[in-house]
């Protein structure tokens, strides 16, 4: 059975390029607008502050798992831990 999208990344075993640049930038900083741009629409439709609220931090747990995976690689440069931890702070805001 092959290891799980999680778990390879947990353990070390995707580049750190792979992590930041694909995982990261791109697939959670697309997942990141989609909640908030929903959590919007949601309020502008009349929704409940809880559930939009509920929606714009639901990402919240992918986005801390990955920033934390890419500092546990021994390989990764330490620019890209610092731009790991600035690009948690901004999907956090936005």
């Amino acid at each position: 059975m092959p290891d799980s999208f999680f778990a390879r990344r947990w353990r070390g075993q995707i580049a750190w390029q792979r992590l930041f640049w694909r995982d990261m930038l791109a697939v959670g900083t697309v997942l990141n607008l989609a909640a908030s741009f929903g959590a919007l629409a949601l309020l502008a439709m009349g929704a409940p502050g809880a559930v939009a609220v509920a929606l714009h931090f639901a990402p919240m747990p992918y986005n801390l798992f990955l920033c934390l995976a890419l500092w546990r690689l021994a390989q990764r440069p330490a620019p890209v831990a610092a731009a790991a931890l600035a690009w948690l702070v901004v999907m956090t805001v936005v």
